[in-house]
């Protein structure tokens, strides 16, 4: 589980989420941060860097030029605080402000560039199996499919196309990472990503905007856990009719 940094209410709250939340990554977006608050304080001064990876992300992009100086930004920063995530990137090239959801094109350009720049790119993208395929061939780490709509707190809305994306992505390259990124609300969605299979989910908003962002962040941890035991467990099949529990043979 990777978790996100901002709409906390205090760094002290974001700092205690994510301990709680038990995620060793965590995704900080170089553009909309502040190098310091206005009681001089700043984000970094908050994150154990020896204990996290930091993935900065390039979140508030909406085309090629900008998220890749962004990553450029990140990966600056993080060389000189000797981070192990100083290459990494989550790309996102938004496509408009209403609803967050990438710009394919933009996001295909942006993702060539970072890579023959060196940059491990986990890349944010729709649920389109055909865009997620192209992506992964143009060098991303990991594609990361939107679930719904960042913040939205809809869960997973189309399970079958992220279950095709989980299959071609994954056809000639069993491990390689699909991480649902966006629009996770509950636990419950949490869980339900973890059984369709898929290897991760990144989430924020759902802790960072809960009545109690410590229970959500614990909830959070234990439903992914618990998602990724159901799906190795093997779920039953689904059926339109009753089958007893007890045997009614040689009753």
């Amino acid at each position: 589980m990777f978790v996100g940094t901002g709409k906390y209410a205090s760094y002290e709250l974001m700092q205690q989420a994510i301990d709680v939340s038990g995620a060793e990554c965590i995704t900080v977006a170089v553009r909309r941060e502040r190098l310091f608050d206005a009681s001089g304080r700043r984000l970094l001064d908050f994150i154990d860097a020896g204990r996290y990876t930091i993935l900065p992300n390039t979140a508030g992009c909406f085309n090629a030029d900008e998220a890749v100086r962004v990553a450029r930004l990140g990966r600056e920063i993080l060389s000189q605080m000797g981070n192990a995530g100083a290459n990494w990137v989550k790309l996102e090239c938004l496509g408009d402000v209403r609803t967050l959801l990438p710009d394919p094109i933009e996001t295909l350009r942006a993702t060539e560039i970072l890579v023959r720049d060196g940059f491990e790119v986990l890349v944010y993208t729709t649920d389109d199996p055909l865009v997620a395929v192209r992506l992964k061939n143009c060098g991303a780490v990991a594609v990361m499919p939107a679930g719904s709509p960042i913040g939205s707190g809809q869960g997973i809305l189309n399970p079958n196309a992220m279950r095709i994306c989980l299959e071609y992505l994954k056809e000639a390259d069993a491990g390689y990472p699909v991480i649902v990124d966006a629009g996770v609300g509950g636990a419950s969605d949490v869980s339900f990503a973890m059984e369709l299979g898929l290897d991760g989910v990144l989430l924020n908003t759902a802790i960072a905007c809960a009545n109690d962002p410590i229970k959500m962040a614990e909830a959070m941890k234990k439903a992914c856990e618990a998602g990724r035991l159901s799906y190795e467990a093997g779920r039953i099949p689904k059926k339109r009719y009753a089958s007893a529990s007890s045997p009614i043979q040689d009753f």
